[in-house]
Order: structure tokens, then sequence, then C-alpha cells
């Protein structure tokens, strides 16, 4: 594997995703931000962003496979949230956890940055995903 992650001692734990990621590949992948759209464009989870972010991440694991990459190749996950809150976090977490063995996200999730954001690309978009990744 080129990826490896972990937290340090005297980082805080335990948190959802892990402090650092190293990568020792050569080919980077970019997935764009994914959002809670089927392939048609189709909205899924209208309103529920548990049910976005699951398939937000659906469609990263997606981008990631086109690749020929994984989340065991991923260095890194961001996460923009419309109208962020703290109360959210279970919300989100919930998603992350419902799909997280279907598509092979391995808990703690790997570093990743939450960012609250006022709107994205269409009002009943509530999340986006992006990943990066690297392969040997």
């Amino acid at each position: 594997m080129s990826v490896k992650h972990f937290t340090p001692a005297g980082l805080p734990q335990p948190t959802p995703y892990h402090h650092v990621a190293v990568g020792t590949g050569t080919t980077q992948v970019h997935v764009s931000g994914q959002v809670a759209r089927l392939a048609d464009g189709t909205p899924v989870a209208p309103g529920d962003l548990a049910g976005q972010v699951a398939q937000a991440l659906r469609n990263t694991a997606l981008g990631l496979t086109g690749a020929g990459a994984s989340f065991a190749d991923v260095l890194r996950l961001t996460f923009y949230v419309t109208r962020w809150s703290p109360e959210k976090i279970s919300d989100l977490m919930a998603g992350v956890e419902a799909v997280a063995d279907e598509i092979g996200l391995q808990l703690p999730m790997p570093p990743a940055s939450l960012i609250g954001v006022d709107y994205l690309f269409e009002p009943d978009v509530l999340v986006e995903v992006e990943a990066t990744a690297l392969l040997d």
C-alpha cells in the first residue's frame, strides 16, 4: 500500500479521522466534489444530511475506482457542508458509518477537513466530498 494513516501521540484522540497520511506512490488521483446525485442527475436523499453524505461517498468511491484507486489509497478527504453547525456532526458521521463497509472506507477515516459553506451549486445539495489519493 502506498498510503499509511496514523495519529501521533499528543494529538487529540479519539477523532473520526487520522491526523496524518504519508503517501509514497507516484500517481496522484483527485476526485472532484461529489454530491448526492445518481448518474442521470436524480437527487438522492433530499433534505437528509446523512443520506446525502452516504451517496456522495458512494460517488467518490466510483471516481476512485474509475482511476484504479480505492479508499485505501486516499490521503485526504474534504467535506463541504451547507449551513454547518456543530449539531450536524452526528448526522454527518451517521452517513459515513452507514456506507463505510460498503465502499471500503476504513474508520477512522483518512485525514479529513470539514468546511462549512453557505451554499453549494444547487439549493438541495447539503454536502460535497472531495478526495485525493496516491497510487504506486
